[in-house]
This record gives C-alpha cells, sequence and structure tokens, in this order.
C-alpha cells in the first residue's frame, strides 16, 4: 500500500472517531453505523410489508408532541407545557412506560435529537412560552433518565439567539464532510410572539459537531414570518427544510409550506420554494400548523414523509403525505384520522431493530384527546390517493406476491 493512500484511510478513520461513528468496508460515508452497531440505513424491502395502521393514545392533557427512536429502536415521546415528560417504548410503540419527568416545570419546545456517533438524545425545555430562558437535557441511556447540561448557543449572523419553540425532531448527518454533525430546526421570535412581529419573525437551526457542547446557529431560512420547522438530510448531504409560515409579502400566500435547502451542512439556505401541493394547516387562516417530517432511513432512496392537517377549516383530518425525489414532488397522501389533528411530529424506525421499516406520528388529538400516536409503514400510505402533483415511481410500489 502506497504511504499517501495509508495516510488519507487514517486520516478517514480519526475523523469517523471524533465524531463517534462506527466505520465498515473501506470507510465509505455510506457504509457508517450508528452507536449501536446497526447501519443508519438499510433496505427498501422492509417498508414494503403488508400495509398497517394501528393507532394508541400516549400522554393525556396539554401540548406539544415531538418524538425520535434511539439508536437502539427505542422509541422516545415527549409532551407537555407545565412540565416536559417523556414515554417510551421499547417493542416498537406497542406498549408504553410510565411518564419520565425530564423537566419541572418546563415548557416543551421540540426538537429532539438523537446523536447517533454515541447515543445521546437531547432535550430542549424553555421556561415558558418563547421568548424564555433555554435549558438543555441529555438522556444516555435512550430516554429512561435525563439531566440538564450545559450548552452554549451561539448568535446568528444578525447577532440574535434563537427560541426553540416549537419544531419537530432533530437528526444527524450522515453524509459528506459534514457528517457527524448534530442538527435542529430553531427560530427567531423578533422579541415577542405577537402578531405586529410577524414580519420580523424567521426559522434557522442550530447545530452542534462537538456533541452537543457547542451550537452554531445557521443564516436565516430565506423567508420572513416563518415560525415552527422541519429539517431532513438526503442521501447526497443535502439538508432538507420545510417550514411553517403565518405571514407573507403580498401575493405570496401563507397558507402552504415553504422550503428551501442546504449544501453546507446547514449553515445557509438556497431555493426558496413555495410549496403548492403541502398544505400549512387549515385553508380559512394564514396562521398556519406545526408540521411533522421524516425521511426514511432507507439507502440510496430519498423517500420523505409530511404530516399536517388537510382540512378547509379547523384542526383535523391528519394526513401524510409521500415524496420520492427527495421533496421536489409530492404524488400521494393518505388520511391517518378525520378528526382533531394539530401540531404533529414524525420519524422512521431504524434497521436492525423492532422498528425497522415502521413511521411514529406523535399528534395532538387522535380519538382520546392529548396525544396519539399513528404507527404504520410506507406499503399503508402507498393505498391512499394520487395528489396530481407527480407519479410514484416503480421501484417503490409493493411489489405483488
Amino acid at each position: 500500500m502506497h504511504t499517501h493512500t495509508f495516510e488519507k484511510m487514517a486520516r478517514g478513520l480519526a475523523l469517523a472517531a471524533l465524531c463517534g461513528w462506527a466505520v465498515t468496508g473501506a470507510g465509505s460515508a455510506e457504509d457508517r453505523a450508528t452507536a449501536s452497531g446497526l447501519p443508519a440505513e438499510g433496505k427498501l424491502d422492509a417498508h414494503l410489508g403488508k400495509a398497517a395502521l394501528e393507532l394508541t393514545q400516549v400522554f393525556r392533557g396539554e401540548r406539544f408532541p415531538n418524538i425520535v427512536v434511539g439508536v437502539d429502536g427505542t422509541v422516545v415521546a415527549t409532551f407537555g407545557t407545565s412540565s416536559v415528560r417523556a414515554r417510551i417504548s421499547q417493542d416498537a410503540g406497542t406498549t408504553w412506560s410510565d411518564e419520565i419527568v425530564i423537566s419541572k416545570p418546563g415548557f416543551q419546545c421540540g426538537g429532539l435529537t438523537v446523536n447517533e456517533g454515541n447515543g445521546d438524545i437531547f432535550a430542549f425545555v424553555e421556561e415558558r412560552h418563547p421568548p424564555a430562558p433555554l435549558h438543555v437535557f441529555k438522556s444516555g441511556d435512550h430516554g429512561k433518565s435525563w439531566k440538564k447540561v450545559e450548552a452554549v448557543i451561539k448568535p446568528d449572523s444578525k447577532g440574535n439567539v434563537p427560541s426553540m419553540h416549537m419544531n419537530d425532531h432533530g437528526i444527524t448527518l450522515r453524509h459528506g464532510k459534514h457528517a457527524g454533525r448534530i442538527i435542529r430546526p430553531s427560530r427567531w421570535y423578533a422579541g415577542a410572539n405577537a402578531h405586529a412581529k410577524w414580519p420580523e419573525h424567521y426559522t434557522n437551526a442550530i447545530f452542534s459537531d462537538d456533541g452537543g457542547k457547542t451550537w452554531e446557529t445557521s443564516d436565516p431560512f430565506p423567508a420572513n414570518g416563518t415560525g415552527e420547522a422541519t429539517i431532513a438530510e438526503l442521501s447526497d448531504g443535502t439538508v432538507y427544510y420545510n417550514s411553517r409560515r403565518h405571514w407573507a409579502e403580498e401575493g405570496a400566500d401563507p397558507r402552504r409550506r415553504w422550503t428551501a435547502t442546504s449544501a453546507d451542512g446547514g449553515k445557509t439556505w438556497k431555493d426558496l420554494t413555495y410549496c403548492k401541493v403541502l398544505p400549512d394547516g387549515p385553508q380559512n387562516t394564514n396562521y398556519g400548523c406545526m408540521a411533522g417530517l421524516t425521511r426514511l432511513n432507507v439507502k440510496g432512496r430519498d423517500i420523505l414523509l409530511y404530516s399536517n392537517c388537510d382540512s378547509p377549516g379547523g384542526r383535523r383530518l391528519g394526513t401524510v403525505w409521500a415524496s420520492f425525489d427527495g421533496g421536489k414532488s409530492w404524488p400521494i397522501k393518505r388520511l391517518v384520522f378525520k378528526g382533531a389533528f394539530g401540531y404533529s411530529a414524525m420519524t422512521s424506525g431504524r434497521p436492525g431493530t423492532k422498528t425497522e421499516g415502521l413511521v411514529f406520528l406523535h399528534f395532538e388529538g387522535g380519538p382520546k384527546g392529548g396525544s396519539a400516536l399513528a404507527r404504520f409503514n410506507l406499503s399503508w400510505i402507498l393505498g391512499g390517493e394520487a395528489t396530481g402533483d407527480g407519479t410514484v415511481p416503480d421501484w417503490a410500489k409493493v411489489k405483488e406476491q
């Protein structure tokens, strides 16, 4: 082996160790495993089994859902406004633990983030509806226990330190030179959550390259009036951003979602796009609604799922849309629950665990109120209705038995 080749491999292994990643084979980014030793991304077949949808109540009372799957396959759901509570499931959402208090008092502000390099899970808690003091908590045992940790969150390019409420979960980047980075959506309230301030509001993201000790803040999302947001990484390392918007300049409809992408690991955003097919909550108001977003953990495929209410009025008719090209088109949707459906958060199961091939949608509402979990698979979504926005590719269709 040539000396320069050996040195190149050694540098790659050192970088992987710094990020906490396990590397197999030739050290390709595509072959990374999480801290569990299991692959971060698996095969499409696991998602195309028998179609199934199940609904389960998770929390009673209060608001604001979030959900992630730990690297070992533990499902962790959080909720709450007077205190932030968690429940965990070690059987892929079939049964749930008693409530685990993360912080009391505390105000749920979303952005649960799994560090796939070491298995840590971060929870972000504000003291009240923001703008408000922020506290960061960490679990090193897949959600069973939590402790407050010190974390520095740096201001953005405008000098503003963001608030966290109320965004879908964060992610660990897996591809490209920023692999190992943890990143979650955030926002700037311009000093107050007031109608007069909406034109100054904007979303952004915070990210950390040192395991959550220090967080940089991205440049602003390239549209004002934006609030609660979602994030996903595509298979080429592009970071896809999808945001709620409750104010827009004249002629720019705020009732549909707005998206952008990043080619530098979530530092800057470009390609602002008005996504006409995806509703931003009930269509009789500009106010919008928090949505869920997840990319299925399928190697080499950019299958995104989006959740929100699909109603002419009122937060109801909870629906999931699917994209097979990284958010360029959304050709199919399916109704999850026709009754009350408010804020939602969504995540995907992990290869090699009981959760593989499943999607977990945690939402306000459901048959019993409080919060509910919808558990389903891609096969179930494929039984939905066409949106007219592109077509489902043949490779994604359930094969006849």
